[in-house]
């Protein structure tokens, strides 16, 4: 069974950095053709896909958010990290870490809501 926990600060001041980690267990995010993805979830909005890393280390993300959004991983935890750059509170949501590419999930995190104010 694959687990997913996101961890990370639940407050970020606007203009400052977003940074979240998901820990996986039960699963390698080196196997092969497993996608890893940051979803986020605006309070009264729909599910927002933010980007994935794939098993080889390669990365896509949103046109949208592009040019803000970093995501890295460190094999040797099973971790894979989100960053998102500039926040402001239009970025606060529950986010949440997923196996799988836009729309194949298979497993999620629980979700961390993660609110931008000053």
């Amino acid at each position: 069974q694959v687990q997913l926990q996101e961890s990370g600060p639940g407050l970020v001041k606007p203009s400052q950095t977003l940074s979240l980690t998901c820990t996986v267990s039960g699963g390698s995010i080196t196997t092969n053709y497993y996608y890893w993805s940051w979803i986020r979830q605006p309070p009264g909005k729909g599910l927002e896909w933010i980007g994935y890393i794939a098993y080889s280390g390669s990365t896509y993300y949103s046109p949208s958010l592009k040019s803000r959004t970093s995501i890295s991983r460190d094999t040797s935890k099973n971790q894979f990290t989100l960053q998102l750059s500039s926040v402001t509170p239009e970025d606060t949501a529950v986010y949440y870490c997923a196996r799988g590419a836009p729309k194949t999930y298979d497993y999620w995190g629980q979700g961390t809501q993660v609110t931008v104010s000053s």
